[in-house]
């Protein structure tokens, strides 16, 4: 029976769950996600292309899944709620994965007369085709790496153990099982010690912000009280969006002044969203992230501009301040990327060999951790069928969308094996940490193709994104079959909610790239799309070998200090000693050099208030009011943007660009 029969005759009747009369893929389960999902995904593009920082959001569509089912006439199961939350994940993160926030506007800023090649920008079917590509290899990698990660080495996961924990809370469920039947010492089961935050590392960028919420010693927030606080925070940031919509400077306030917003492009942007976000990803990371702000714009921008080394406009991403600690920040990412896949691979390594050795009473304890029975899994056939079926036509897509110029077939293959393997690294990485280092292993990808076909940006940057595709994804997906592991959910329903997921967003992500690409420029003031540049800058050096003035010996410096951070963050991690979650992220510290610091500023205001609400405002327990309040922030901007995306669209323009001096704010002829 083939995986579409499948999904016809469950959608139906849906998936049981062993020994009980729930249903686990149903209709309403799969609707809701996807409906929830099309909201996060014009969420993520519209962050993305801003930010190159987009959100998982698994823990925001299982909560407003569940608060929506409360309104229907036979409220969801928890395992319902899985398939809903894990349909919304494969939906909005599709932005991401198909590289529509770096990929596609990296291939808008090529230049005939320095690369060779013009500017590529595909057109709404190419962009389909190109999603088609990219969509489904993660999927069908899920259910064997599952097997591995999840069954056999049990890795904790802890954002979708998090989410697991949530569902638990809301649905009135005993807490679920999170303790590790297995010789691995860097893991405990998840504990929130009095006054902490609950949170872990997120992961920017090229992967997810995330975030870890402990089931709260109280009862749930009230249901009315739910929807009140998602309701007004939602109408307030969407208020707030249009009001910078019609009058800009609302968003490009030159708090410390015109001379230093409109030279040094220090503003602040007091967008709801972005406090939002900054509560989600937490105090650490959020500070982690300002102190990189601190010495990329406030330090080396600086110290480049006025020693000559840019001496263009510091916004120029060429020869201005803002181009030349790029360089610094790619550096920075790479290592703090590869230091943190070492412990993996040695782990990875070490498991292989003891596997050699014939451990037969540790192949007989794996085969005993399944605890799905055969008809709840995902069979084999489908996964070897499914695996060659998007890999083929992944490589024909690719072929029909850039050429033999472009890339060729062969290299196109091994594009998905790379991806395949770095899968395997990035999601033992995230498992382990709850970071999936996707922008190292998609660099690793760039560098392996500049071997095997030199001198061809569009190959290098096209191979990197295959590959990183499939590591980003699978990661994702991950996530979500823990959260179905911990609360019993049906790994194959969840697969059914993924691929349906993932196919629906390949048109709706699409489309919605589209309507941009045509009422703003990408790159542009309003969308900048800083990891473009990320993946253009590597593409280049790569080929010609040439750095800005000086940036190779900070390069250098800046990555021996951040492998070594990363390596005693990945020690720490493992040992969980207090003190872990303070030492830097050497991926969020490289964000605040990509973005500008409106950017950073407003996320610290959301991590302070994360830090202050849970040491002084909740100091007996946890509750979800916050994340509820953020969620409203993050998803108003988001949707209300595709009402500004209509007014721009439409030849509707800016009512006033008072206080605009400073060139900063979008849509004024200033800027």
């Amino acid at each position: 029976m083939s995986a579409w029969t499948c999904i016809r005759r469950y959608i139906g009747q849906g998936i049981r769950p062993s020994g009980t009369s729930q249903a686990e893929f149903t209709l309403p389960a799969v609707l809701l996600g996807l409906l929830i999902g099309c909201l996060l995904c014009f969420t993520n593009l519209y962050f993305g292309l801003q930010t190159g920082w987009i959100s998982m959001m698994s823990l925001q569509s299982a909560l407003i899944g569940f608060l929506i089912s409360r309104l229907l006439p036979k409220p969801m199961t928890p395992q319902e709620n899985i398939v809903l939350q894990t349909t919304a994940v494969a939906t909005g993160t599709m932005p991401l994965a198909a590289g529509f926030v770096g990929i596609l506007p990296a291939l808008g800023l090529l230049d005939e007369e320095r690369d060779g090649v013009p500017p590529l920008h595909l057109s709404w079917i190419a962009a389909v085709g190109w999603s088609c590509a990219v969509a489904f290899f993660g999927v069908f990698l899920s259910p064997p790496i599952r097997k591995q990660v999840i069954i056999e080495e049990q890795l904790p996961f802890p954002s979708g153990t998090a989410t697991a924990q949530l569902i638990s809370v809301l649905h009135k469920l005993p807490p679920p099982d999170t303790t590790i039947r297995r010789r691995h010492t860097g893991y405990q089961a998840l504990t929130v010690e009095d006054g902490d935050d609950g949170h872990f590392p997120d992961t920017p960028a090229t992967a997810d912000v995330v975030e870890t919420v402990e089931p709260p010693a109280q009862e749930p927030v009230e249901q009315k009280e739910s929807w009140m606080a998602l309701l007004w925070s939602f109408v307030a940031s969407g208020i707030m969006t249009l009001l910078a919509y019609f009058f800009p400077i609302v968003f490009s306030i030159p708090l410390f002044g015109n001379y230093l917003a409109k030279e040094w492009l220090w503003s602040f942007t007091p967008s709801l969203s972005y406090i939002g976000q900054g509560i989600i990803m937490g105090f650490p990371t959020t500070l982690s992230m300002n102190l990189g702000m601190l010495v990329g714009w406030g330090i080396l921008s600086p110290l480049s501009k006025y020693s000559g080394w840019a001496p263009g406009p510091v916004g120029d991403m060429s020869i201005g301040a803002r181009g030349w600690i790029l360089w610094v920040s790619l550096a920075i990412m790479c290592a703090d990327s590869a230091v943190s896949l070492l412990p993996v691979i040695a782990e990875f390594i070490t498991k292989e060999l003891r596997k050699r050795r014939g451990d037969d009473a540790a192949e007989h304890l794996k085969d005993n951790n399944e605890v799905e029975t055969e008809d709840r899994l995902v069979p084999n056939s489908w996964v070897l069928w499914g695996l060659g079926f998007s890999v083929l036509l992944g490589i024909l897509l690719v072929w029909l969308v850039f050429g033999n110029e472009g890339i060729k077939p062969w290299a196109t293959v091994v594009g998905f094996i790379m991806g395949g393997l770095l899968s395997i690294l990035g999601v033992r990485a995230l498992g382990e940490t709850d970071l999936n280092p996707v922008s190292g292993l998609g660099k690793i990808s760039q560098l392996l193709f500049a071997v095997i076909q030199p001198g061809n940006i569009v190959a290098n940057i096209i191979a990197g994104g295959v590959a990183e595709a499939g590591a980003q994804q699978a990661g994702d997906l991950m996530q979500d079959l823990k959260t179905g592991h911990l609360i019993h959910a049906s790994p194959r329903a969840q697969f059914y909610g993924q691929l349906i997921g993932s196919a629906l967003s390949i048109v709706v992500t699409s489309t919605a790239y589209n309507l941009y690409s045509r009422a703003y420029t990408i790159p542009g003031p309003s969308f900048p799309a800083p990891t473009a540049y990320v993946w253009l800058s590597l593409a280049r050096l790569l080929r010609d070998g040439q750095l800005p003035a000086k940036s190779g010996l900070f390069m250098l410096v800046f990555a021996l200090i951040f492998g070594a951070i990363a390596g005693l963050k990945a020690y720490a991690v493992r040992r969980q000693p207090p003190y872990a979650k303070w030492i830097p992220s050497g991926v969020a510290f490289a964000i605040g050099f990509l973005n500008t610091p409106s950017f950073s500023l407003a996320r610290l205001v959301g991590g302070i208030t994360e830090y202050v609400y849970h040491r002084r405002v909740v100091k007996d327990g946890h509750d979800i009011r916050l994340i509820i309040i953020a969620s409203g922030f993050v998803l108003g901007e988001g949707v209300i943007s595709v009402v500004s995306l209509v007014l721009r669209t439409f030849g509707v323009g800016v009512t006033s660009c008072w206080g605009c001096g400073h060139g900063l704010c979008s849509g004024c002829p200033a800027s």
